[in-house]
């Protein structure tokens, strides 16, 4: 049974807000970066715990929906999957069930009520994540979803914490990082990016999030991108 949408989602509740805005902006600019390679599927995490991945992933997703895009949002943070929640959706199918059962998707794909939009939960926790998602099987099923969706984005655990984005990051064809404003240390999101270049991921840039704008009467927050070509104001 369906629950309620989180708040979190402003890309979908308040379209023409500055944070709906900020992710146009982050999804124009990603557009841009796959002219030469095309961006089937899109990597989330962070340094850290607690940085706002979720939310960007679900909000970036939408976004991507609402530029007429076939989008598919996979929780593959097989640790504390939170993406049922923003969706009020239902997890006892998902992700594992996917690449365990391998009965096909149909069963495990969920409406999100945002038009082009499906998401795939975690699904039940596995015992082990890290190599489910490094098993040729979700390797297979990766490959299935960039098949039958535009653009796939995976929601993954933060990269200092466990393996589990490092495994997942040379599978895609681009890794966002999310660094929330305050809350981690500059070396930590070296670490990152260090652990993503070791195994080759292409990094295609920074959201820097929690940046309060002291303009805004509603008290929202910017959102940053860096990419190769420098800072882009993404309000």
């Amino acid at each position: 049974m369906r629950r309620g949408m989180s708040s979190e989602l402003v890309a979908h509740l308040d379209p023409k807000g500055p944070a709906a805005e900020a992710f146009r902006v982050l999804r124009t600019n990603l557009q841009f970066m796959g002219l030469d390679a095309l961006l089937k599927s899109l990597l989330v995490t962070s340094a850290a715990p607690s940085e706002g991945k979720s939310t960007v992933s679900a909000n970036l997703a939408v976004s991507f929906a609402q530029a007429g895009q076939n989008v598919c949002l996979v929780d593959a943070d097989l640790r504390k999957p939170r993406l049922h929640k923003v969706f009020g959706a239902d997890n006892w199918r998902g992700l594992t069930t996917a690449v365990v059962n391998q009965n096909g998707l149909e069963a495990d794909l969920q409406p999100t009520g945002v038009q082009g939009l499906t998401l795939l939960t975690s699904g039940p926790i596995p015992p082990n994540p890290a190599e489910l998602l490094g098993s040729g099987r979700m390797l297979a099923l990766l490959t299935e979803l960039q098949q039958r969706f535009d653009v796939v984005v995976l929601d993954t655990p933060p990269t200092l914490a466990v393996a589990d984005a490092v495994v997942l990051a040379p599978r895609v064809s681009g890794v966002v990082l999310v660094v929330r404003s305050g809350r981690v240390a500059r070396q930590q999101v070296k670490r990152a990016q260090e652990a993503l270049a070791a195994v080759k991921a292409n990094l295609l840039g920074v959201v820097l999030d929690g940046v309060k704008n002291d303009d805004s009467k509603g008290g929202y927050y910017y959102y940053y991108y860096y990419g190769d070509g420098g800072k882009r104001d993404a309000r």
